[in-house]
């Protein structure tokens, strides 16, 4: 004999079992599945015979250094492919519960704010940011981050750029606007959201070590209260534009000239 379901508490399940596997799969697809890589290799830094500061992680690495055409192909290639994820959230956005940029606020209606606030976040969290860095790397729990080991091409800024853009969107629209309006659509606390966004950008980030873990882990903590007020993700995305832009664009400026970065 079978037992009658009643339909609201039906349709009440479809959608929280389809948001579970929505975020599962978008995450698998990117930035969770770079968490678990990052986890990986922090055990694999941790049982080498180096200490974590004598060892370099490499960001916008060159691919065939020997023909520049071919390594700029590949470069746009990387960036053109990484910004997908974003993309299919909005998608998933727009799906439900509808207007997806608008929604997160990654949209047009207040330019100059979201330009201005996300200056004044860049400034407020680089300064510190590079600090920790420096002070993780004398305690030796993080490692050398070369920043760009890009060739030097006429192309090599540009790249950078691009390459600062991704991650800027990737990072804030799936991490900020997606995962917090779904798991609000799943009814989760909202220090709950908080913390499982902040935990998962600073474990996408402990390749580097435990100082760009715990920086990241901040860094999401504050992004994510500042979306909380404001409802927004295009200041955020500036802001790390921003910070990635200095960090990538002055490191290959600077790093030749100087010995403690």
């Amino acid at each position: 004999m079978t037992v009658p379901t009643s339909e609201p508490a039906l349709a009440g399940l479809v959608p929280t079992r389809r948001y579970g596997l929505e975020i599962i799969l978008l995450l698998a697809l990117s930035l969770g599945r770079s968490a678990i890589y990052s986890i990986l290799a922090i055990a694999d830094r941790l049982t080498r015979p180096e200490a974590l500061n004598q060892q370099t992680s490499t960001l916008n690495p060159s691919i065939v250094p020997d023909r520049p055409w071919l390594d700029l192909t590949y470069q746009l290639a990387a960036v053109g492919f990484g910004v997908v994820p974003a993309l299919l959230a909005l998608y998933l956005l727009n799906r439900d519960p509808g207007d997806g940029p608008r929604t997160i606020g990654f949209d047009h209606r207040r330019p100059g704010f979201d330009a201005w606030f996300g200056t004044v976040i860049a400034a407020g969290i680089g300064i510190p940011g590079l600090g920790l860095y420096l002070a993780a790397r004398a305690l030796g729990i993080n490692t050398q981050v070369q920043a760009s080991a890009l060739t030097d091409q006429w192309w090599t800024i540009p790249i950078l750029i691009l390459s600062a853009a991704e991650n800027s969107i990737v990072e804030e629209v799936i991490m900020i606007g997606y995962l917090f309006t779904r798991f609000r659509q799943l009814n989760w606390p909202v220090v709950a959201i908080l913390f499982t966004s902040a935990v998962m950008r600073g474990s996408y980030h402990l390749y580097q070590g435990f100082g760009g873990f715990i920086g990241n882990l901040i860094m999401g903590l504050v992004f994510g209260l500042i979306y909380l007020k404001w409802k927004r993700v295009a200041p955020l995305v500036v802001a790390h534009l921003l910070l990635d832009i200095v960090a990538f664009v002055g490191y290959s400026l600077v790093a030749p000239h100087v010995d403690w970065l």
